[in-house]
């Protein structure tokens, strides 16, 4: 039916979503290194175990299977200082193809480990070769420096109370791809407190008020809860 002159024909709203989702495709980055002949030399680690140490020679990258690892580096005079707590899907060690000749942390687990160790020539050769797998690494080491830059970031203007909200939610996994754990690797309230630069009592303190608002639980294990958000979030 023609509309009559003067008047337009009402137009139909197009039903887009409030908010778009998109989804990044599962991608095995496992499966794939075996695809390519380079997840078969896999090494596992009791607890407490050095996987490489600082100053060593840097020759290969490794990716963690299972378990965790923390990079501590240590200073001139002597003290020492976590940087990073690793888990599952991490790379570590992936500095030597940037050219380092040294590893610049110690790489220590924290949990029994199992990672597949790459050579560097190795790791380069499927970097070049199969785009797909170097597009995810791409996008994973952005992540890296993403998270690294909130970190310094988070040091430098939030308090130690959300700093510590923060370190347990990334040690959970949450705002990475896939299911969160909400179970923390076996980590110390001394290991927290070098994460965060405070004191192991003002972690305790914060921990206690955590547990009793019902942000976490913990009975050997760490068991986070979403609602722990509300600490980072809250101005």
């Amino acid at each position: 039916m023609v509309p009559p002159p003067g008047r337009r024909a009402p137009v139909k709203a197009s039903r887009f979503p409030k908010k778009a989702r998109f989804r990044i495709p599962e991608f095995d980055v496992k499966a794939f290194l075996d695809s390519t002949g380079l997840g078969r030399k896999v090494v596992r680690y009791e607890m407490e175990e050095t996987v490489f140490s600082q100053g060593e020679p840097a020759q290969s990258v490794l990716y963690i299977q299972e378990g965790g690892v923390k990079l501590t580096v240590v200073n001139e005079t002597g003290k020492e200082g976590v940087v990073a707590v690793l888990g599952p899907g991490d790379f570590l060690g992936e500095g030597c193809l940037a050219g380092q000749t040294v590893y610049m942390a110690t790489a220590k687990t924290i949990a029994p480990t199992a990672v597949l160790v790459i050579e560097k020539k190795e790791m380069i050769r499927v970097l070049h070769g199969e785009h797909e797998f170097s597009d995810r690494f791409i996008t994973y080491m952005l992540t890296r420096n993403i998270r690294a830059e909130e970190n310094l970031i988070d040091q430098l203007f939030n308090s130690s109370e959300k700093r510590l909200a923060r370190a347990l939610l990334l040690l959970a996994r949450y705002g990475v791809s896939g299911e969160p754990q909400k179970v923390v690797v076996k980590v110390s309230q001394e290991m927290l407190a070098e994460m965060i630069g405070t004191t192991r009592p003002r972690v305790n303190f914060f921990m206690n008020k955590f547990r009793k608002l019902g942000f976490i639980r913990y009975n050997g294990e760490i068991h986070v809860d979403n609602s722990l958000l509300s600490v980072v979030l809250h101005e």
